[in-house]
């Protein structure tokens, strides 16, 4: 089976090396996409002498930052043409853990369509952050659960596996949000089109090296997302998202 991970990078020159290289280690057959908004910090350079080296790795080199939403509808817009099993999306700053690939893999391989790596669902599953930080992710996702009406328990994980023919079927240009409110939307597309999404606990740590992308610009993105797709909807192909 074909495994693509993409990971959307910016300002991640501490980590992206060793984050690619555990993840070889743990899956040699697995393709690796990273999408690079021209990181000022040099990622980018970093990420083509990795693919120069490993024929599996692949790059994406954008002009600027234009936000993790657009970040990963241009990964997904890559693997179309490319016939990819598995598409598995992750943060490059380790607040993932490598070693947890293997179980989203597992679940998507025996049923599920879409797997989510959750850290609220059955709990708490969040190391090194703030309570402040913990507690805002947190709501929000109540918030979203309440408003859009579904049961995920971490829609704004960005750490998701995909199996291939979904991206083919989500209509991408219609996929509106720009930065992290895009994992609301995404779900939110995929539940209304009633594809089998399901849930399993990971450990989300603090980063390892860089700064935070956080700020309140998210947060009034992700709450104005939420209310546009339970009131407005959009149409997409073949769903109505109202």
């Amino acid at each position: 089976m074909k495994t693509l991970i993409i990971i959307p990078t910016y300002n991640e020159r501490q980590n992206i090396e060793k984050l690619v290289k555990e993840i070889l280690i743990l899956h040699p057959q697995t393709q690796i996409l990273i999408v690079d908004d021209n990181s000022p910090d040099g990622t980018g350079e970093i990420a083509e002498k990795m693919a120069k080296k490993y024929e599996n790795i692949h790059v994406i080199h954008r002009l600027e930052k234009f936000g993790l939403g657009n970040a990963l509808k241009d990964g997904y817009r890559w693997t179309l043409a490319r016939n990819f099993d598995y598409i598995l999306q992750m943060d490059a700053d380790f607040s993932h853990n490598p070693a947890e690939i293997s179980q989203i893999l597992n679940e998507i391989k025996f049923g599920a369509e879409i797997v989510i790596g959750s850290r609220y669902k059955d709990g708490f599953r969040v190391e090194g952050r703030s309570i402040f930080r913990t507690g805002l992710s947190y709501c929000a996702n109540l918030y979203a659960r309440a408003v859009l009406g579904f049961n995920i328990y971490d829609a704004t994980s960005g750490f998701r596996c995909f199996r291939g023919n979904i991206l083919k079927e989500i209509d991408l240009s219609m996929l509106l949000s720009k930065g992290y409110a895009f994992q609301i939307e995404m779900t939110y597309a995929c539940y209304k089109k009633g594809y089998c999404i399901k849930e399993v606990p990971i450990l989300f740590t603090r980063r390892k090296e860089g700064s935070s992308k956080f700020s309140l610009r998210i947060i009034v993105e992700a709450f104005f997302t939420v209310l546009r797709l339970r009131f407005l909807g959009y149409v997409n192909k073949d769903i109505s998202l109202n």
